[in-house]
Parts: C-alpha cells; structure tokens; sequence
C-alpha cells in the first residue's frame, strides 16, 4: 500500500501576528485555521498596507486565504457602498470556491459577496443584477460574464476599491488577455490591484505592467511540487493503462480520494467506463457535463459517496477539496507546469499524498522536460508483468517523433496557433 496520511511540520506564524482584527481571527479560528501557510504569511502584511501586489505560488499553498482576509478586515473596519471588491478567476468551479470562501470568513460579519459566473438560466441572471445593482461588498467573476453585466450598463464601479485577479496565468492561457484590459479600463485609477499566479511567464509581467502600480513582488515554490507528494511514475502502453489503474486502485485501498487527470474528454468516458462495476463508485466530470451536473459530481466526491473522479486538464486548479490522497496522470501533461497544477491537487495544507503518473513510449520526452522543471529525477518502474509489458525508458527516442502521436491526433501545432483562439465558454 502506497496511502498513508500524515502532516508535515513546518516553521508557521499564528494569524495574530498579522494585524487582522480579533473578530475576524475568531471567524479563522471557527474555520480551522490555526497558523498561517508562507504566501499568506507575506502576502497579508503588505496587502494590509494597501500596496499593490503581484504573487507567485503554487497551487494549495493557501492564496485565497491570503488575499481575502485583508480585504474582508478591511471592510469590517469601515463603512463601505457599493461594490468595494471585484474578484476575477478562469472558472465557474473557482468562482463558487472563492465565494464560498468569502461566506466562511464572513459568517460573523455582515459583509455580502456573489459569484457570477456563466452556464446558468434566466433567474440567476436576474439574482445576479439584483445584488449588483444594490451594492454588494465582494464580486468574485468569470470574465466573460462580467463583461456581459458590464455591457448593460447598470453597475456602479465608481466605489471599487480592491480588484484581484486570481489564476492569472490560467486566464491567459484561455484567451483572456484582452478581456482582462477591457474590464480593468471601466475600473477607478485610484485602487488597490492584487494578482496571483501559479506561475510567472512573460505575458503575466507583461499584464502586470498595465495594471498594476509599482507593485511589492512575492514568489514562493515557483513551480516546483508540494513537499509531501509523494511522486511515482509507471512505464506503461496506452492499451494496458487502465487495466493498471483497476489494479494500483484495488492494492492501495486506504486510498479512498482519487483524481485522475485526463487529456480528452474521450479518454475521460473511457476511463469511467473502464472502472465501473467494482466495489467502489466512479464519476467522470467534463465540459459536456451542464453546470449543475458537474456541481452534483463534486458533491458527491467532497462527501465521499464517489471514490474515483476522473476529470479533464481544465479542472486540476479549481478544485479544491481536502484530503485528497491520489493524484494519478493519465497521461503526461503537454506543458511541464500543468503537472504541479494536476499534482497539487494532494498534499495541500500540509500534508502528504501520492502522484502516480502514466508514461507511454511517446510521452518519454516530455516527462524528461518535467523533471528539467522540478529539478529532479523520478524512478521509472515498469508495471506488473501480469498486466503486460512495459516500454523501455528512452526520452530521446520520444523526443524526435514528430506530431506528438496520441496525444494530439498527430497534428504538430506551433506556439503561435493557439493565440489566434477565443476564450473557452465559461
């Protein structure tokens, strides 16, 4: 058995030595937080003095904590109309996990927030223009549906104080560049902007320079993985993928949450259908699912009635849920960083988790790249002969195939390609 649950002791500073208010420390402390992790250790002094901030730190280190508390002991100490803070994000699930947030932290308080996001009817449009035309404190937003409210011309932005742009860089990924500019232009010049990213690219800077005025810089753990993951990897031909996964799954069964990570939605309904009919339930969530379906899938997995949920690329930052205990790629990311995004889905909050990833014969070289990354080299093991047999490792043999094989249909798209694309439905 590979599963083991334990935490991870590390230096922490109490949340009393921050300069938050005591009420708000009492709401913190009613949620189960007791020390704080390093972003929020940095983050929330110097968001407290009302300095702009650009933030790099990885994912499950704790970030929206951290630039929400001071917001929220800010507006507890004043009289604040209108919409004070705009909170901006990639997707509909991290949306609802930062409002949700916000309505644990302010539980005491009489601080109001909404999430507005797409994929709803009629009556959440209208919810939504209610609470934006009376003034709600906190606005946490998908781009493109804020900008749909922007374009009625019923918000009063004027009262904006604070405007956070979380994920940055999944945002830009998607297409949002733009987007982000158009929203920025209808906010006041005077104002407190914060953003937070996984990771620091060019493009990130580049937008920070439009938005941002001399900001304080923090950068923690850029790109690497969380201390207590517990990295394995198995050589294995796609055909013999899921058969492996019936038989990690059955061996390790103190592990009892499981996300695996898939490139295709296609490869998602194969997994599920793969899995099904064993002593365990698994669920499969991708964009074909409506918003309420894909909600249904993360209760159910949050309350334990589900084991296994298999998910696309697009989901491994915005979900948080505690006590994941396996991660399992599989397939290797085509971008060296998505693989601490789709791992930091265990190990969060300190403790420790297993990442199991599956390596083709053509992925070689891309998982070379990930180690180059992490700066750190991960045993290969081959899988059960009973299983079948497992490819030889050989990176620079994958690395000089041309068009990626499976894993883009054999097309070898350029970098510039995917600039020319709009955003993902939200």
């Amino acid at each position: 058995m590979v599963c083991s649950k334990k935490t991870l002791n590390f230096p922490s500073v109490n949340f009393k030595e921050l300069g938050l208010s005591e009420a708000l420390i009492e709401s913190i402390s009613y949620m189960g937080f007791e020390s704080a992790t390093p972003i929020q250790e940095q983050a929330i002094p110097k968001i407290l003095d009302g300095k702009d901030l650009i933030a790099c730190a990885q994912t499950g280190t704790g970030k929206t904590a951290a630039f929400i508390l001071p917001i929220i002991n800010r507006l507890a100490e004043g009289n604040s109309k209108g919409i004070n803070t705009v909170v901006i994000c990639p997707t509909r699930e991290l949306a609802i996990q930062i409002d949700q947030a916000i309505n644990g932290f302010t539980y005491f308080t009489s601080i109001s927030s909404i999430a507005i996001y797409g994929g709803g009817d009629g009556d959440d449009w209208d919810a939504q223009k209610r609470a934006l035309t009376s003034g709600v404190d906190i606005v946490v937003a998908t781009p493109g549906k804020f900008i749909a409210h922007l374009n009625m011309g019923y918000m009063d932005l004027t009262t904006i104080k604070h405007v956070i742009l979380d994920e940055a860089d999944r945002m830009l990924d998607i297409g949002f560049f733009d987007d982000i500019l158009r929203i920025f232009s209808y906010f006041p010049k005077k104002r407190q902007t914060l953003m937070f990213s996984a990771t620091m690219p060019k493009k990130i800077r580049d937008l920070a320079e439009e938005i941002l005025n001399e900001p304080d810089q923090i950068s923690i753990a850029v790109s690497k993985p969380a201390e207590g993951v517990v990295q394995l990897v198995y050589l294995c031909y796609d055909p013999n993928k899921t058969k492996f996964l019936r038989h990690f799954i059955e061996e390790n069964p103190a592990c009892q949450s499981i996300i695996i990570f898939s490139s295709t939605k296609r490869e998602v309904n194969e997994i599920v259908r793969g899995l099904r009919n064993r002593n365990y339930r698994v669920e499969g969530i991708s964009s074909d699912l409506n918003q309420s379906q894909r909600e249904e899938v993360l209760i159910k997995f949050r309350a334990k009635q589900c084991r296994v949920l298999v998910a696309t690329d697009v989901m491994s930052r915005g979900i948080d849920i505690k006590d994941i205990n396996l991660v399992i790629n599989y397939n290797v990311p085509n971008d060296a960083e998505d693989y601490v995004h789709r791992i930091g889905r265990t190990a969060r909050a300190d403790t420790t988790g297993i990442a199991v990833t599956l390596v083709n014969e053509e992925e070689m070289y891309k998982f070379l790249r990930i180690e180059r990354l992490i700066e750190r080299e991960i045993d290969k093991q081959p899988i059960p002969k009973e299983i079948g047999i497992s490819p030889e490792w050989n990176p620079n043999a994958s690395g000089k195939k041309k068009g990626g094989g499976k894993g883009n249909g054999g097309r070898n798209f350029k970098k510039g390609n995917f600039k020319k694309r709009g955003p993902k439905p939200q």
